[in-house]
């Protein structure tokens, strides 16, 4: 399997595209999607479906010009169609997901894609339906973990605790040398986070990414 990035938007956001057999599963398609659209052509890439981490507008402006079914957890499906809760009417530019194609997530499923497991790991803090996807040796963090830093909780329907919690016992468990893919910023792994990520090392600086 293939992973292949695109950073889309005002906000930076990390675009996943995975790829294998010809096929393609795009992560947080947050805009852009004709870009997105342009990659898979080049590639000559089908793609099955989308996986939104959350349902905050920057991961999930580009879902209905895919035209694809989206998968989420079900505790994020509010966020598709509330322009409140997705955050984009506090931007101006009010935006609500209008496909039906909507598979819900329990948190605890593996998807198959082309042969490969993609697991789904349900983080709550950053949202209610924050997941993380684990393919392999590589996690998709979504806004739940960033290199040395965590997402952020000073924003509507998060909790500070719960992300915390999510890391420590959902992730920070995961073996050191898994590849740590966030939805903003670099890459990391989770030896690296676990040793020197301050929100994990009696610092907490209350810095949020």
């Amino acid at each position: 399997m293939e992973i292949h990035s695109l950073v889309v938007g005002h906000l930076a956001t990390n675009c996943y595209i995975l790829a294998c057999k010809g096929k393609a599963v795009v992560i947080d398609p947050g805009a852009e999607p004709e870009r997105i659209t342009d990659f898979l052509l080049s590639r000559s890439l089908r793609l099955e479906f989308v996986i939104n981490t959350h349902g905050h507008a920057d991961h999930i402006l580009g879902d209905d010009a895919l035209s694809r079914p989206v998968y989420i957890h079900k505790d994020d499906v509010p966020f598709l169609k509330d322009s409140s809760l997705n955050m984009s009417g506090f931007f101006g530019r009010p935006f609500e997901v209008k496909t039906n194609d909507i598979r819900i997530l329990e948190g605890t499923e593996v998807i198959d894609f082309a042969g490969n497991g993609l697991q789904i790991i349900h983080t709550p803090g950053h949202t209610p339906g924050s997941i993380c996807i684990k393919a392999g040796d590589f996690l998709f963090s979504g806004d739940t973990l960033f290199f040395h830093s965590v997402g952020r909780t000073d924003i509507p329907y998060a909790k500070h605790e719960d992300l915390i919690k999510s890391i420590r016992e959902k992730l920070l468990v995961l073996p050191g040398q898994t590849r740590v893919f966030p939805g903003h910023g670099k890459f990391t792994t989770i030896a690296e986070e676990k040793n020197n990520n301050p929100f994990f090392n009696n610092r907490d600086s209350g810095h949020f990414s």
